[in-house]
C-alpha cells in the first residue's frame, strides 16, 4: 500500500508522481496560485479557524490541537473523503505551508486518512 505523502508547499517538487492536494483553508503566503500544480484545494478538510488560531503551532499544545482536530473531522467525513477515495487510487500528496514538519495539520491528517483507508486488495 502506498504511504501518504505529505510536502510543505515552499518545497514541493512540481514533478511529483500522483494526486496533490492543499490541505490549508489560507492561501499559502508568497505562492501565486498559477504555480501550484494542485488536484484540488480542500479548505474544509484544514482545521477550524477558531482552532487553528488557539494551537499558534505551539508544540505545547500538540496533543490537545491533534485530539480538537480529530473531532472535527470525525464530525465532517465529507470533507476528507475525496482524499481517502485519492490514495485508494494511487499515490497522494498532501501539501501544507506550517514551517514546523512535525507539529502542523497535515501530520494529524495524514494518520487519520492511514488509518481510514480501505486495505488494498491482492491480486
Amino acid at each position: 500500500m502506498t504511504a501518504i505523502r505529505l510536502s510543505r508547499v515552499y518545497d514541493h517538487d512540481p514533478r511529483a508522481t500522483g494526486m496533490v492536494f492543499l490541505v490549508e483553508r489560507l492561501w499559502p503566503r508568497g505562492i501565486r496560485r498559477d504555480d501550484l500544480h494542485l488536484d484540488g484545494w480542500i479548505k474544509d478538510v484544514a482545521p477550524s479557524t477558531e482552532l487553528r488560531k488557539w494551537f499558534g503551532h505551539d508544540p505545547a499544545k500538540w496533543a490537545e490541537f491533534t485530539r480538537r482536530y480529530i473531532a472535527e473531522l470525525d464530525a465532517r467525513p465529507e470533507a476528507w473523503q475525496p482524499l481517502i477515495d485519492a490514495a485508494t487510487g494511487g499515490e497522494l500528496t498532501l501539501l501544507y505551508s506550517s514551517r514546523d514538519r512535525e507539529h502542523n495539520n497535515a501530520v494529524v491528517l495524514r494518520d487519520y486518512l492511514e488509518q481510514r483507508r480501505p486495505p488494498k486488495r491482492k491480486g
